[in-house]
């Protein structure tokens, strides 16, 4: 038998697959996606199997291949669906297949780990081999191996008399609890006889052997008022044992979920969900886009489409953009699904989120709630994806590799003949121009849930502001809603987009304003460690008392943070408790679920934060919602501004007025005639889309073309021009004369961490050469950066253009 097999080294040198003789005593247990170990050059290292076959390459003599040495799962870690998927988005996105089988896996899998046989019972299970078992029951899988015993074990993995565990080390252990079981040596019956005069110990004894089945913690026992003193009676007179049980991380296992009944569904929610229920039972492969407004129950549709798909006997998968993933959202699947649900974000530990995926994989949760890379999880037959907040840029990954979640879930849905829904109350243009031309098919949701009214939105002119002599950040109208608000004991969301104390420093005689050394970019003040911070190398420094241009004393904060809002509005409003939510308060575990718990109890009368408030956001008594400055956005320059811009405005207005209460929106713009303002005050998705569509057609930008943004760095300027114009050149010998090539030119922040940058962007609508231009582009610029350090970055369909 021959493993084809990709070997973990990010080279594009290496970057297919090679072939090795399976030893006779591997074949029984080697499968495809497992990892194994394996001779490459005069070094071992790890592989991935994506094929077994009893052909090798017909050019090769069989004399010459190198066995595995070593096959280091026992289930495999990779389905053949996501070794399929890793060919296909590795062929089409520019990117080394062995770069996406590693995002694959949780990070834990990459830590240093042990796989273990467990013996669960002895019964069937030859005395020879219960003999290699430890006291714990547990055998090494390597020794296993290397004893020629894994064909003997394996008719026991598949009655379950022999299980398999993986024991993580460095920070992400397997977790134990101290548990209790009765002795094997003794039977239960003859015992129970003994204790019938000591009814405290002839219960705890009944009870335990009636748990024999499973788990039983000594904390449960606690808990049932089992005696302490019983317990340890029975432990030293050899009846019961304890022991360290291996317990599952579960992130919600101190939570009480209330089980959650299902909800009347309007009539426009029923109609969506009749479609989406057709594609699940005829197995269609259909991308539907969900276009309800903010409050419109696109959550419930969600739920009872995913319940439809459970009984069906298949598997859903849930995705939504990071920030904890929005706990609300999690709390409403747990409450539906309860152990059914695994979830998966950056916010659980690697122990918590390796424990989680491992749940999939074996089929014990058949629903998946998680952030980007959860597209990813194991499941071996979906019914449904949805994508909530399809618009978010987070859905793309900004570093290498550079994926985007949509892409993948796509390829998933078809492969699995799944629907895939597309879920939001501001579209991305592509998005609804793809249902306009029915490539997707739109199903709408233009009303709230009971028919709540949408809040009132206000615009105010802060130049008028500044014109009576107001300076501060609230205007007349913000300040006096909010006083308001407080009287009535209703809440506030006040929505800023940007972190820190003041967005710079300068200096009021010279204009000098420090800068990152390693960046063009200026440094952000922070107060509470009175810091200025480069928000993109992580450079730091105290910030000076003196100008160090003209060493004038006037040097000042200029713009306003997060931190700096929080400290006017204590000192506006001295009796309102304000809760701050940005990446500085939110940056520990679990810290956003607490603070937002915090508030949802009436802790908190104002919230005040940045992008991480804007969604997901449902409580009954928010009443107003002011934007502090709209205008921050707008001022990029990404083609994309006013579209972010118009959605971000839109769902952080929809957090008012979502229940009996009515709501009241204030936004504080110098541009209050721009017209993704303008379309926000009229909740007019429609208008809008047409107005920025006519400005991307004449723009030749997306949904009309495609892009490709290319971005050349070095810390030579010189190096970084001449490889811009090689770029440049091999594209234009490549495409045709539709093809737009822009540039080079140097990038919006020109240096990063001590490295010039320049890009040339293409847009193109149909082009069958480009996809050998960028495979010779990388392949070069692969080998010059590991000569000289050279990089070429190929970004096919940018959302960020920084």
């Amino acid at each position: 038998m021959i493993a084809k097999v990709i070997v973990d080294v990010p080279s594009k040198n290496v970057d297919y697959n090679f072939d090795y003789l399976v030893p006779r005593n591997l074949e029984r247990m080697i499968q495809v996606g497992m990892r194994v170990v394996v001779p490459f050059g005069s070094r071992t290292i790890q592989g991935y199997v994506m094929e077994l076959t009893d052909q090798a390459n017909s050019d090769l003599d069989m004399s010459k291949l190198k066995e595995v040495i070593e096959v280091r799962d026992i289930k495999p870690e990779l389905t053949t669906e996501l070794i399929e998927l890793s060919k296909w988005y590795g062929k089409y996105h520019v990117t080394k297949r062995i770069s996406m089988l590693e995002v694959m896996l949780p990070a834990a899998l990459k830590a240093k780990y042990t796989k273990i046989f467990k013996l669960n019972s002895k019964e069937n299970v030859p005395p020879k081999l219960v003999n290699r078992f430890d006291s714990k029951g547990n055998y090494e899988y390597k020794m296993a191996q290397k004893n020629n015993d894994l064909n003997d074990i394996i008719p026991f993995l598949s009655s379950g008399e022999i299980t398999e565990e993986t024991l993580l080390s460095q920070n992400v252990g397997k977790k134990t609890q101290r548990a209790v079981k009765v002795s094997e040596l003794y039977d239960v019956d003859t015992v129970l006889t003994e204790l019938e005069g000591k009814p405290k110990q002839y219960d705890l004894y009944a009870y335990l052997s009636d748990e024999r089945h499973r788990v039983v913690t000594l904390k449960e026992l606690q808990e049932m008022d089992f005696s302490i003193s019983s317990i340890n009676t029975l432990t030293r007179n050899g009846l019961i044992e304890k022991y360290d049980a291996v317990v599952e991380r579960d992130p919600f296992d101190t939570r009480v979920f209330e089980k959650e009944r299902k909800r009347d569904l309007t009539e426009d929610q029923q109609q969506a969900y009749n479609q989406i229920v057709k594609s699940i039972d005829n197995r269609d492969y259909n991308t539907y886009l969900l276009h309800g407004v903010t409050g419109s129950g696109k959550t419930e549709v969600y739920l009872q489409t995913i319940e439809r798909v459970l009984e069906v006997d298949r598997q859903a998968m849930m995705l939504v953009p990071e920030i904890a993933l929005t706990p609300q959202m999690v709390v409403r699947f747990k409450r539906r699904f309860g152990d059914e649900v695994a979830v998966l974000h950056s916010g659980l530990s690697k122990g918590e989120r390796y424990d989680e995926w491992q749940k999939i994989r074996d089929g014990r949760a058949r629903v998946s709630v998680g952030a980007r890379s959860s597209v990813f999880a194991p499941f071996k037959d979906l019914g449904i994806i949805i994508i909530d907040e399809e618009h978010e840029s987070s859905y793309k990954q900004e570093d290498y590799p550079r994926y985007h979640a949509r892409d993948v879930a796509e390829w998933r849905s078809r492969y699995h003949q799944c629907p895939l829904i597309l879920g939001s109350a501001t579209p991305s243009l592509e998005s609804y121009a793809r249902a306009s031309k029915g490539v997707y098919e739109l199903l709408s949701l233009p009303n709230r849930v009971n028919n709540q009214a949408l809040p009132h939105i206000d615009i105010v002119d802060m130049r008028e502001e500044l014109g009576t002599g107001n300076r501060s950040m609230f205007s007349n109208e913000l300040r006096e809603a909010i006083q308001t608000r407080l009287e009535n004991k209703e809440q506030i969301v006040l929505f800023l987009n940007r972190r820190g104390y003041a967005s710079f420093i300068l200096c009021r005689d010279c204009g000098h304003v420090p800068q990152c050394p390693h960046c063009d970019i200026s440094l952000t003040y922070h107060k509470a460690n009175d810091q200025l911070k480069c928000h993109y190398c992580g450079y730091q420094e105290r910030p000076p008392v003196l100008c160090p241009n003209c060493e004038s004393e006037h040097i000042r904060q200029v713009g306003t943070g997060t931190q700096r809002v929080e400290e006017l509005l204590q000192r506006e409003f001295e009796d309102a408790n304000i809760i701050r939510m940005d990446v500085d308060t939110t940056s520990r575990k679990g810290a956003h679920e607490k603070l937002l718990n915090d508030f949802g109890k009436g802790k908190g009368d104002i919230l005040l934060g940045t992008q991480m408030i804007a969604k997901g956001l449902d409580f009954p008594n928010i009443t107003l919602v002011g934007v502090l400055n709209a205008d921050t956005m707008l001022n990029l320059p990404d083609f994309r501004s006013s579209e972010r811009t118009y959605q971000l405005l839109t769902q952080v207005a929809g957090r008012a007025g979502r229940h009996e209460k009515e709501g009241r929106v204030i936004i504080q713009t110098y541009n209050p005639d721009h017209y993704a303002i303008q379309d926000v005050q009229q909740n007019d998705y429609e208008t809008f889309y047409h107005k920025e569509m006519n400005y991307r057609k004449m723009g030749k930008y997306p949904p009309y073309y495609f892009l490709i943004n290319f971005t050349i760095s070095h810390e030579n300027m010189k190096k970084v021009l001449e490889a811009s114009k090689h770029v440049h050149q091999v594209l234009l010998n490549h495409l045709s004369d539709k093809a737009l090539v822009l540039g080079p030119s140097p990038a919006p922040l020109t240096r990063i961490n001590n490295a010039f940058r320049f890009q040339v962007l293409i847009k193109y609508k149909s082009e069958p050469d480009l996809y050998r231009a960028l495979q010779y582009l990388d392949d070069y610029y692969h080998d010059l950066y590991l000569k000289d350090k050279l990089s070429l970055k190929i970004d096919v369909n940018p959302q960020m253009m920084m």
